[in-house]
């Protein structure tokens, strides 16, 4: 029989209402998403600062060199290296000293002394607050730059094959989180039924067994993951230990801990709830279940909130519980949809009040995540240039939109839905009316035991009645499968759960993402002390003193213009265009971004109307102002200034 589309005409009240509100409730996300906020809020740590800073050069060797990041990492021994050209190590080699003060985070590491002249590279590996792996590397030059032969890896860190099967175990444990917890919640809420249907009862276990194993596999990963890159470093004892000594560590102990207690919630779910016929015993074993399993189900779920981008960054103690919320109702909504699809597909029992109940659920779900994806959204996004200019915000906008993909699919299914239900009130359909408590309609079908007729082998009787039974629900499924609404709803749940894979895996990615805000914060600090072109400056100021023949021009050239040792010729001209000589000529020179400065310059008078000064030391690149000052008698004198980008 060939499936109809579903009318789009008349329906009930609650059909066109249901749909606005999702309607409103993505509009709202989307809306969401642009909010902006009050202070910065960061879940990968940047580095932002540096002491000398990236570039620099110096007149004589520091002590030490620190880092300056966004937010609070774990460091070890090795977590930062400074090397010589020649790519030996110039620090002492120590664990980075803790130099943080307040809100600032601050590492440092001593330097041998007396260290020669030449370009020295700092690289740094850490892990951030929401159990992330960082790393990077720069420059900085003692006396001059010149070349060096350092050689750093060509990966980052939590890349290359260990990252690339750690990225498919935390694909793999959100998969198994949705099942297992969605499955069960499906089955104890909207199908009691189900819990004796063997795909019902599979589907579930493999989320649990999934689940289990990923978290395993990250476990032992997580040390190549962060440091070396090795599989082989995955049975390192010492390493393990040192995992299980930081917060993503104990997370993830944590969870094998709680799965273990979801695994007699399972045993009690497919067993005693599964065989309970007393309808009172059955409505206690529901609530039980009900309250133990959210317990768990939370419990799980906090296992990623206490380690990832909500336990760091701008309110964190709203971001954890928030995040729960938000797993629980993904849960809810995708594990219950690949549970209803499993029951369209492998079961014949399941009828149009159990997907009725689900959808009540669903429209619940997306509520929730409409509401906590506004506060996350604004608290890793926090406006539109980050919406739009980071990968994160990008990210952002894809899950957005399979998100809306998936609702307009779940809104044909509601029509389906709502056809199935009519066509099962006409006909009379076998399930009877529902109790809010899971009444004995909703538990198995128990026959009762026939009696062998006299001379009948009871076995062979038993294996007769079977036989028959399985007839019995083969004809069932077969008069269902033939429903076209059923169908209907069949292929219309298959796309949504199509989509629901994309968007997990889209959401996956995600979590490992820096959020935009703090890749914009980081843009921007690595903007504002970014190296200018490098190219001699030529500078061109009048001047006036007030006094007689106090008009002139004063020509300046900096030689090569670029961060290092330059040389300075400074021309002064009188009006007529000759050269002037002056009692008194001064230079200063200030970076005001960085407040360092001013660094005086005293040039020697070469000629008439010709000063210059050689190794004039520029520290950094950046926009700096050069002040002049010119005396053209005891009491006439004026200080001129102009800003030029040195690189």
């Amino acid at each position: 029989m060939t499936a109809t589309a579903p009318r789009l005409g008349a329906s009930p009240i609650r059909r066109p209402f249901a749909a606005a509100a999702l309607v409103a409730a993505l509009v709202s996300l989307l809306f969401g998403l642009m909010l902006a906020g009050a202070g910065p809020a960061s879940a990968h740590a940047a580095l932002t600062g540096s002491d000398p800073q990236d570039g620099a050069v110096v007149a004589t060797a520091p002590k030490e060199v620190t880092l300056t990041f966004s937010e609070a990492i774990a460091v070890g021994d090795g977590s930062i290296r400074v090397l010589d050209p020649s790519s030996k190590r110039a620090d002492t080699g120590a664990e980075p000293k803790d130099l943080s003060e307040g809100s600032t985070v601050r590492y440092g590491v001593e330097l041998h002394p007396g260290l020669p002249d030449g370009t020295y590279t700092v690289a740094w590996q850490a892990v951030s607050a929401d159990s992330h792996p960082i790393s990077g590397a720069f420059t900085f030059s003692i006396g001059a730059p010149s070349e060096t032969t350092v050689a750093l890896p060509s990966e980052e860190v939590g890349g290359g094959p260990v990252g690339v099967v750690y990225g498919i175990a935390r694909y793999a444990a959100y998969t198994g989180f949705i099942l297992l917890v969605g499955g069960a919640a499906f089955v104890l809420g909207c199908w009691p039924r189900g819990a004796s249907a063997r795909p019902m009862q599979r589907l579930v276990v493999r989320g649990w067994v999934t689940l289990t194993a990923a978290t395993l596999v990250m476990l032992l990963l997580r040390n190549p993951y962060t440091g070396s890159g090795k599989f082989a470093d995955a049975f390192d004892l010492d390493g393990l230990q040192a995992v299980l000594d930081t917060k993503p560590g104990a997370a993830l102990v944590s969870r094998l801990l709680l799965l273990g207690a979801a695994a007699l919630f399972i045993a009690v779910l497919f067993g005693t709830y599964a065989r309970r016929e007393d309808a009172v015993e059955k409505k206690d074993l529901t609530f039980g279940l009900a309250v133990g399993g959210g317990v768990v189900a939370a419990g799980i779920a906090a296992t990623w909130a206490m380690s990832e981008h909500a336990s760091t960054g701008l309110q964190a103690g709203i971001a954890m519980p928030v995040d729960v919320l938000h797993l629980l109702a993904v849960a809810a909504w995708l594990g219950g949809l690949v549970s209803l699809l499993v029951a369209l597909y492998r079961t014949p029992d399941i009828g149009s009040r159990a997907v009725r109940r689900f959808s009540r659920v669903a429209f619940g779900s997306v509520l929730v995540l409409a509401a906590t994806g506004i506060y996350q959204s604004w608290r890793q996004v926090g406006s539109w240039s980050a919406l739009t200019g980071t990968r994160y915000g990008q990210l952002l906008i894809i899950k957005v939109a399979l998100i809306a993909v998936l609702l307009a699919v779940a809104w044909f299914s509601r029509r389906w839905t709502a056809r199935l239900t009519d066509t099962a009130a006409a006909s009379g359909g076998t399930e009877a009316t529902d109790t809010a408590a899971a009444a004995p309609e909703d538990a198995e079908e128990v026959s009762g035991t026939e009696e062998a007729p006299d001379g009948v082998d009871p076995a062979r009787a038993a294996q007769l009645a079977r036989q028959r039974a399985v007839l019995t629900a083969t004809k069932k499924k077969r008069i269902r499968d033939a429903d076209p609404e059923r169908s209907g709803l069949r292929r219309s749940v298959l796309a949504e759960a199509a989509v629901a894979v994309v968007l997990l895996a889209v959401t996956t990615v995600l979590t490992s993402t820096e959020p935009g805000r703090t890749e914009e914060e980081a843009g921007a600090g690595a903007a504002a002390t970014a190296p200018a072109a490098a190219g001699p400056v030529n500078l061109s100021m009048p001047f006036d003193t007030g006094g007689q023949n106090g008009k002139g021009t004063v020509r300046i050239d900096i030689d090569p213009g670029r961060t290092g040792s330059n040389e300075l010729h400074v021309w002064v001209d009188g009006n007529d265009g000759k050269p002037m000589d002056v009692p008194e000529l001064k230079v200063a020179l200030t970076l005001e971004a960085q407040e360092i400065g001013p660094l005086p310059i005293v040039p020697d008078r070469l000629a008439e109307g010709h000063w210059s000064a050689s190794g004039v030391q520029i520290p950094m690149a950046g926009e700096w102002k050069v002040d002049v000052t010119v005396r053209t008698s005891d009491i006439d004198q004026v200080t001129i200034d102009e800003n030029v980008k040195i690189g």
